[in-house]
């Protein structure tokens, strides 16, 4: 008589598992379909929105460092370092440099180490500049290069962007791709906001206490300050952030990819053409965050407004708009949002040449606020629809070429073009953060009346490029 063999219990496979261990924070994900229904709706999307919600405010402090400078130059002449109103636009503009360079590195290491893991190394080491500068400015004996040396370390703060941006599109549905690159991106920016408003309120008080060190005399309100306040405010915080990241995001496998694949993207033309799209609605963002303080500095002040009290409303209305230009892309388009974009844009910038002062003519303070928060406004929106259409043009460019070749290639296609999307994301916002470097660099260089004419003329190369590729009836890559 023979004993039947007992069946055994099939082992679910790995690949498909969806036990909640394996999605825990911290943990290395290798299962991921967020454009599965059933998933996305059992696990994907609390995996997906808690690596959102860390990524944000570390995302926020890499601009509070890139940006520190845009506000630390307003008072360093009033507390007795005498730098020419050049030196100070330049102070202004070198962070701008590292942080677009770093962002090229950044786009490409990020998916070789793991995003978890590199979020957090990359929040931890922002804190030696912020220390730096701290201590040199206790000093006005410090040379010029030092703090020149400084601010190009500050910089490395804004490449955090471009790792951070190409992470989170991985982790989101094709559908919620805009708004969560739209938040992401956008509350991220709200850094630069934060930094301009609470960095001058921190430095009017020993809020530090005696660790901080003592203040300088401020000439021309007749008070003492503590300006370093403004730098070591963010060292806790960082510190906070970097633990956070470490233990409560998640790395994908899906999304790592060793350089020898992501090079791929620079022979893909889109590349280059939304490359030179977010040029100008990020390179504008940034650019004007950065020289907008010194510019009612210059130009306003001695009419009684000061850079620190406007300045921030408009990088934190352009923040806003950002995820509002995310939310509207997945509705209505893309490419017709970033269209929007520059038509507003230029418009915006017209009102302010006008309004700034010209020979014997005071300008209008508020015509020319009004008209940046415009252009601040508008570029938010570009910014949303173009990191909303990198990856729709990119998905359906791969899957129209794997369209009738079966599962198993379409597959292949949709890893292919959610790889490409992130490194063309990360490039992109690299090449437009020397925004940050070449806008304050025109207004030292040039009148700012001709840089802005400048502005408006690029703007319609951009409206041109999007309007043929991306947005006419029959366009090549509609998105």
């Amino acid at each position: 008589m023979s004993i039947p063999t007992p069946t055994p219990t099939p082992t679910p496979s790995p690949v498909r598992s969806h036990r909640r261990e394996t999605y825990k924070p911290g943990a290395t994900i290798g299962d991921w379909r967020p454009e599965d229904e059933g998933f996305w709706q059992s696990t994907g999307r609390t995996v997906a929105q808690r690596n959102l919600w860390v990524s944000i405010p570390a995302l926020m402090l890499g601009f509070v460092v890139w940006q520190v400078w845009s506000v630390t130059v307003v008072k360093l002449n009033d507390v007795g370092f005498g730098f020419s109103k050049s030196q100070l636009f330049w102070l202004t503009a070198i962070p701008g440099i590292t942080g677009g360079t770093f962002r090229i590195l950044y786009t490409f290491i990020g998916p070789i180490f793991g995003e978890r893991k590199f979020t957090s190394f990359s929040t931890i080491i922002l804190i030696a500049p912020m220390l730096w500068l701290g201590f040199a400015l206790q000093d006005t004996g410090t040379p010029y290069w030092e703090l020149a040396l400084i601010a190009a370390v500050c910089g490395i703060g804004g490449a955090n962007f471009a790792s951070s941006m190409a992470n989170i599109g991985f982790f989101f549905p094709k559908r919620e791709k805009g708004s969560a690159n739209g938040l992401n991106g956008g509350l991220g920016n709200l850094g630069v906001s934060v930094v301009q408003l609470v960095a001058p309120l921190v430095v009017t008080a020993a809020v530090l206490g005696a660790p901080a060190g003592g203040p300088q005399h401020d000439a021309k309100e007749n008070t003492d300050i503590w300006l370093q306040n403004g730098a070591f405010l963010w060292v806790p915080l960082l510190v906070i952030m970097a633990l956070l990241a470490w233990f409560l995001m998640n790395d994908l496998r899906v999304a790592a990819a060793p350089f020898s694949q992501q090079k791929i993207i620079f022979k893909r033309k889109h590349n280059w053409l939304m490359t030179w799209l977010y040029v100008g609605t990020f390179g504008s963002f940034i650019g004007f965050a950065a020289g907008l303080p010194l510019l009612i500095k210059n130009n306003f002040e001695a009419q009684g407004y000061q850079a620190t009290t406007y300045a921030w409303i408009g990088p934190f209305v352009g923040a806003l708009t950002r995820w509002a230009g995310g939310w509207l892309s997945d509705k209505m388009g893309g490419a017709r949002v970033t269209m929007l974009s520059f038509v507003g844009m230029a418009a915006a910038l017209v009102v302010v040449i006008f309004a700034l002062p010209s020979g014997g003519d005071q300008g209008s303070f508020w015509a020319f606020f009004i008209g940046f928060l415009a252009a601040f406004a508008f570029s938010g929106l570009g910014n949303g629809s173009t990191f909303r259409q990198i990856p729709v043009i990119f998905r359906d460019q791969h899957m129209r070429e794997a369209e009738g070749k079966g599962a198993e290639a379409q597959a292949a296609a949709l890893k292919q073009s959610e790889m490409e999307a992130g490194a063309v994301t990360g490039f992109s916002s690299a090449i437009a953060a020397y925004g940050f470097f070449f806008i304050p660099a025109m207004f030292a260089a040039m009148a700012v009346t001709n840089a802005l004419w400048l502005f408006i003329g690029f703007y319609a190369t951009c409206l041109a490029v999007c309007w043929w590729f991306y947005a006419r009836p029959g366009a090549e890559a509609p998105s």
